[in-house]
């Protein structure tokens, strides 16, 4: 996994602020992961996934990160 979990948490905040009205938010997240998958790459540490392969699709949501409930 090395430092893949960075991206990982990033993801998640990102999934969070959209789905709780935080656009603008969500937007610099975007920016933010964009960097660190950078600047990971540029230290050697490297992630197991490129910028936009679908495990690390911007924006993704696989699972039901800080969405609030209907009832």
């Amino acid at each position: 996994m090395g430092h893949d979990w960075i991206i990982d948490v990033l993801t998640d905040l990102k999934t969070f602020a959209s789905a709780n009205g935080l656009e603008a938010l969500a937007d610099k997240l975007d920016d933010t992961q964009l960097v660190a998958q950078a600047e990971l790459v540029s230290h050697g540490k490297g992630t197991d996934r490129g910028i936009l392969t679908e495990s690390t699709a911007i924006g993704r949501r696989d699972r039901a990160v800080g969405m609030r409930g209907s009832s």
